[in-house]
């Protein structure tokens, strides 16, 4: 198809490979990669990196996606982070093509490459200090300076590199740098580090290697070495693509992917920095890289988010070159809106207080059948008990009701969810003078029906006392309390940190259909929001429910919009 006929749909990147195959570059093939650093969990940043790299091979045939490790900094990787990103990109619903894939694998490919370029006169081994090369470097505003030992010999820059790998020397004593343009405006371009000597070990070549090469000569070659066809990075890596370019151009390699850039997603109220969120987990201000606050994967895979829901998110986000914010808000509509049609519901209550029915039997112990989703019909039905002793929340009963009231108070009548009319009679203080116990009488007459003669004001949930199941409920919040924690002119990000980013209820009750867990969605527990069972918090039997997010978006109004 000729480039005048071709019709392309989609975002950018999108078109650009419409293009390509129907002009049949790469041979028609379509191949990308996900290439993390194992140096950390992945956040919210990295799903739509993941779907955009995994997501949209599927349109085209034979289209894959390599998962490839970017293991070139040993000191700060581990194998924890290796198996949690494996289990992050299964989790969201994509299959990597072939085996996972180590930059490591590559590490005599890349030292063969490096030999080259010496051999052709452009790279050589700088004996500068790390500082005094940084000197020499120039500015945005100056050129930078030759380093004196750019005109080695082509001999002693090999003998000098084989001595780095051998072991020879301390690290930063030597440097092997590309030999380009000190004075270009890019300073990417300016003689950049091809190589550094590290003296340590190596996660997957042990000690095999005491030089390890950087990121921008590590990644076009094992792009290329893969097959990759479109290599999609966010936008931080634009000045980095001349020496992408730089590197496939000088040494002999056949395949030349292309390098094309995307706006990283930014969420307020959020922080995705790992180093950022690393110090988060090391001064314990969070119980881990899984803490169901975190903006990872891991946490908000265990706070119970979807991976249908952060799918639809990134996709509503979009793939652009402009940089912007995205409001926190679009992802938890996201996760609302997936669970709002097929999440179970239940009945909790978070704050309990008795309901004493002094005209129900006391030994009498009712099943009420009421339905799993009140939309669905194929989830089926669920048990819920009644009895003369019954708890309700405690913000469900007002001694004095305000102004349009529409729960408990002394001669109001309310439908419990599921159940009868109840109208309370009286009420029981302790010394502090909390309610305790409201006193109520039931109308037999009323269940499944509108009673007669009096209006209920509104509708409460509940759970019977005799059957119930004991859980600890964990309100999680958003974890920082200002749009931008680490903006501009932030000194320590920490300081703004949401103190109510967690308030755990020890004494919660639910129904007691939530003892036997049947799905492994969160549940809606009615009029309190989306919960999810966290079964690695769990202990001495006592079930453990964590907020996943609220019933609507309560921050607007804190944020007075």
């Amino acid at each position: 198809m000729a480039d005048k006929e071709l019709k392309t749909s989609g975002h950018f990147i999108k078109q650009i490979i419409d293009k390509d195959v129907a002009n049949g570059k790469h041979d028609g093939n379509v191949c990308t990669r996900f290439p993390p650093e194992p140096n950390g969990f992945l956040h919210i940043g990295h799903a739509k990196s993941i779907c955009l790299n995994f997501g949209l091979v599927q349109a085209y045939e034979g289209g894959v996606c390599n998962l490839r490790f970017d293991d070139t900094n040993p000191e700060k990787e581990e194998q924890v982070y290796i198996d949690a990103i494996q289990d992050d990109v299964k989790w969201l619903g994509y299959q990597w093509n072939g085996p996972v894939r180590h930059a490591s694998a590559y590490f005599d490919e890349l030292y063969n490459y490096a030999l080259e370029l010496i051999r052709s006169g452009k790279a050589y081994v700088c004996s500068l200090s790390p500082e005094e090369a940084r000197q020499s470097r120039g500015s945005l505003t100056e050129p930078g300076i030759d380093s004196p030992y750019r005109d080695r010999s082509v001999e002693e820059n090999l003998d000098l590199l084989e001595r780095m790998k051998n072991g020879e020397f301390p690290d930063g004593a030597h440097a092997l740098r590309a030999k380009i343009d000190m004075a270009s405006p890019n300073l990417n371009m300016r003689d950049p580090i091809l190589y550094r000597i590290r003296n340590v070990e190596h996660h997957q070549t042990g000690n095999k290697w005491c030089i390890y090469p950087m990121y921008d000569f590590t990644h076009p070659i094992s792009d290329a070495l893969e097959g990759i066809t479109h290599s999609l990075c966010t936008l931080e890596f634009e000045d980095h693509r001349p020496l992408y370019d730089w590197v496939l151009d000088n040494i002999t390699i056949s395949c030349h992917p292309q390098q094309i850039e995307f706006a990283r997603l930014n969420l307020n109220y959020t922080v995705t920095s790992k180093r950022k969120l690393k110090k988060l987990v090391d001064d314990g201000v969070v119980a881990g890289w899984d803490d169901p606050r975190m903006p990872t994967i891991a946490g908000m895979r265990r706070r119970g988010f979807t991976p249908e829901s952060i799918r639809n998110f990134c996709e509503s986000v979009g793939i652009t070159r402009s940089e912007g914010v995205v409001d926190v808000a679009m992802l938890e509509h996201a996760i609302r809106d997936d669970l709002n049609n097929r999440a179970p519901r239940a009945m909790c209550v978070l704050n309990p207080i008795k309901l004493t029915l002094r005209n129900y039997p006391e030994d009498k112990i009712e099943s009420l059948e009421v339905p799993v989703h009140p939309q669905i019909e194929e989830m089926g039905k669920r048990a819920v008990y009644w009895s003369r002793n019954l708890l309700i929340d405690a913000d469900d009963f007002a001694i004095e009701a305000p102004k349009k009231w529409k729960r408990l108070a002394p001669d109001f009548a309310v439908r419990l969810r599921g159940g009868y009319v109840v109208t309370c009679k009286e009420f029981v203080t302790n010394d502090e003078g909390e309610v305790i116990e409201v006193i109520a009488e039931f109308d037999p007459e009323t269940l499944g029906k509108n009673p007669e003669g009096y209006k209920a004001k509104g509708v409460i949930h509940w759970v019977c006392q005799e059957k119930n199941t004991p859980v600890e409920v964990r309100l999680y919040d958003r974890l920082f309390n200002v749009p931008s924690p680490d903006g501009k002119g932030v000194e320590d990000f920490t300081q703004n940190i949401n103190p109510e980013s967690l308030t755990v209820l020890s004494g919660a009750v639910g129904e007691y259909s939530l003892s036997d867990k049947n799905s492994d969605l969160p549940y809606q527990f009615e009029r309190e929001g989306y919960f999810y069972r966290d079964d690695k918090s769990e202990s001495n039997g006592k079930l453990v429910f964590n907020r996943t997010v609220t019933l609507r978006d309560s921050w607007s109004k804190i944020e007075g919009k």
